[in-house]
């Protein structure tokens, strides 16, 4: 059965928005995936977060614990980047993303070439 494959061949999850209102549904659907085997998640087409979207990842993230699988978050919108800057759990929620990594370290990575001589 190589279609059922095909459809979620590209890792996005159908979800336009992890808010307070489906933030169940959302993480149902996130274990769900997990369970199918899918272990990265694209998040571009999520349109709408509020806090509860952290939760959801984190909660994500520990379902893929239990299941012993490592679960990675990819193409998280600019919103959602922020909120989990915000609350510091950017690492726990996808340690592979490299927007964690800076978001601590501004001050001392400061891009070399705005120094003009």
């Amino acid at each position: 059965m190589p279609n059922a494959a095909d459809i979620m061949s590209d890792n996005t999850l159908p979800l336009p928005s992890i808010t307070v209102a489906n933030a169940t549904a959302a993480l149902a659907q996130g274990v769900a995936a997990l369970r199918a085997g899918q272990t990265v998640f694209d998040l571009r087409n999520v349109q709408t977060v509020d806090s509860a979207a952290v939760s959801v990842m984190l909660a994500w993230q520990r379902a893929a614990r239990e299941a012993g699988v490592t679960l990675e978050l990819r193409n998280l919108p600019p919103m959602l980047r922020s909120l989990t800057q915000l609350y510091g759990v950017c690492a726990l929620v996808s340690p592979s993303l490299a927007e964690c990594g800076e978001a601590g370290g501004q001050a001392t990575a400061t891009p070399h070439h705005h120094h003009h001589h």
